[in-house]
């Protein structure tokens, strides 16, 4: 009687299981110093970090030089864009410039695999957004496409969402907006292209429950704030009532960006 040969799983079924572990449990480890991992909770990191608060733009956060009680406004404050035209999210604010200064740290977490910054920077958000969290029923990160998810294997924006929902109490939902078109990456593009580049690239989970509620969006970085606002309109549609955003950082003077 013959024996029954062995089963040897493929190597490309293989390779998508490691892929698919590599995103549910990123292999980078949360302490690296054996290989000299920047050390977040060293002064120095933050020495030349411009941290942001008020006085800002009530609407995209956009940094003052001045105070607010300075203004002759009856209005909330309002930077010369939103003045324009007002933003599809209602407020949004961040946790510190991206400049030359924050750029190594943003690059690291982003790109790099650095995720021993995650509490820290949610902190900082939290700081920033403090009164956005007023009232905010469910955090939602930005969703990215899971062909740049298999490639970076894991979803900063996710991991930040984790963060402050775990410290600030609010829940978390991770798959009622999600990514249906993967776009080119935003870094060099223009606030037109940036727009266009994300312009019904979301989608709302058909389960999700949305309808009256309060959403607190995370990300990364706000440059334009197209991704957000595609979000925001997305969600807006969905019946959401109130779309705010807390991103670690955003750009003040014309920065160039990998996304």
């Amino acid at each position: 009687m013959d024996k029954k040969k062995p089963f040897i799983v493929p190597n490309y079924l293989r390779q998508f299981g490691q892929s698919l572990t590599d995103i549910i449990l990123p292999p980078q480890p949360l302490f690296r110093p054996q290989r000299g991992v920047h050390d977040y909770g060293a002064a120095e990191s933050w020495a030349d970090v411009r941290f942001l608060d008020e006085p800002c733009c009530d609407y995209c956060g956009f940094p003052f030089e001045f105070e607010t009680s300075e203004l002759t406004l009856s209005a909330a404050p309002c930077c010369g864009r939103c003045a324009g035209r007002k933003p599809s999210y209602d407020r949004a604010r961040a946790a510190f410039v991206y400049d030359a200064a924050s750029r190594s740290l943003v690059l690291r977490f982003k790109h790099g695999g650095e995720t021993e910054g995650v509490t820290m920077f949610a902190q900082q958000m939290l700081r920033a957004g403090r009164k956005l969290t007023n009232g905010a029923q469910v955090i939602m990160p930005v969703p990215l496409h899971s062909r740049r998810l298999m490639k970076r294997r894991f979803n900063q924006s996710a991991l930040l969402a984790r963060a402050i929902s775990k410290q600030s109490g609010i829940a978390l939902e991770t798959d009622s907006l999600l990514r249906k078109r993967h776009t080119p990456s935003q870094g060099g593009q223009s606030y037109v292209g940036r727009r266009r580049n994300v312009s019904g690239a979301f989608k709302i989970s058909p389960k999700a429950q949305l309808r009256g509620k309060s959403v607190l969006l995370i990300d990364d970085v706000l440059t334009t704030g197209a991704t957000l606002e595609s979000c925001a309109r997305t969600l807006k549609r969905a019946g959401a009532k109130r779309v705010d955003a807390i991103v670690l950082s955003r750009v003040v003077k014309p920065s160039t960006l990998p996304t």
